[in-house]
């Protein structure tokens, strides 16, 4: 059981869809209690179950390359970048092999890394490291466009589609914005794949011991219509969650 005892943010006032907000001075990464854990199942998937949490779609190789600088010049504190090696807060030294960008990521970095590419009038997902899925999985959206991706959330209409992807197309390089969610879960386990033709049973938040909750961050890479979806994922036990209100 890995846990959070806290969060960075309110969840008590739910917000409408899409609800982003500009992520200002905030850092686009953060470093918390879990770092560890987390870090240490992020491992063992990686190594026990790469194809589940790795994917890539033809991804552009340049855009790979500006993923990569952009994510190594926002390190937050606690990590130190030295040549071709990130020593990360827990002591790990990690290789940057550019020849494995999102394995790379993986092993570095508390957030999981989705990458999404301009094809035609969309955003795709071309390639991503996605070790804590809240109740989807990477093999049925790999690919495929944001509009396929929501298909399962009911509250994902057709106007909240197009916002989104003018979001997308909107969002500016050094000008990233963010939102969260907020979901009850009975199971605190991190690495939750569930298909869409199987979705989460939906329980009352009452009644659920568990706040599941991501900071999701869009980030617009330099010279490109590419976009980077970061997604740090927070488990906590109702005890430590202020307040029990539900936020999609």
């Amino acid at each position: 059981m890995i846990l959070q005892r806290s969060l960075p943010y309110d969840v008590s006032a739910p917000r409408m869809l899409p609800g982003v907000s500009p992520l200002g001075d905030a850092p686009w990464f953060l470093v918390d209690d879990a770092y560890g854990a987390q870090m240490a199942e992020r491992l063992r998937l990686m190594s026990e179950h790469r194809a589940d949490v790795i994917a890539t779609a033809q991804p552009d190789p340049e855009t790979l390359d500006r993923m990569m600088d952009a994510v190594l010049a926002h390190l937050p504190p606690g990590f130190d970048l030295s040549g071709a090696t990130v020593t990360c807060p827990d002591g790990r030294r990690v290789g940057i092999d550019r020849k494995d960008p999102f394995g790379t990521l993986g092993q570095i970095l508390q957030d999981d890394v989705c990458l999404l590419e301009k094809r035609g009038d969309e955003h795709v997902l071309t390639g991503a490291v996605l070790c804590f899925p809240a109740s989807w999985r990477l093999s049925e959206k790999i690919g495929h466009p944001l509009t396929h991706i929501h298909v399962p959330v009911k509250s994902y209409t057709d106007d909240i589609a197009r916002r989104v992807q003018r979001l997308f197309d909107g969002v500016r390089p050094g000008r990233p914005i963010w939102r969260f969610n907020a979901l009850w879960y009975e199971d605190p386990k991190l690495h939750q794949p569930r298909s869409e033709t199987s979705p989460r049973p939906v329980t009352e938040a009452g009644q659920t011991p568990y706040l599941r909750s991501e900071r999701q961050v869009i980030w617009r890479l330099p010279d490109s219509d590419a976009v980077l979806f970061t997604i740090h994922t927070f488990v906590l036990a109702r005890k430590d969650v202020p307040g029990t209100a539900e936020v999609a």
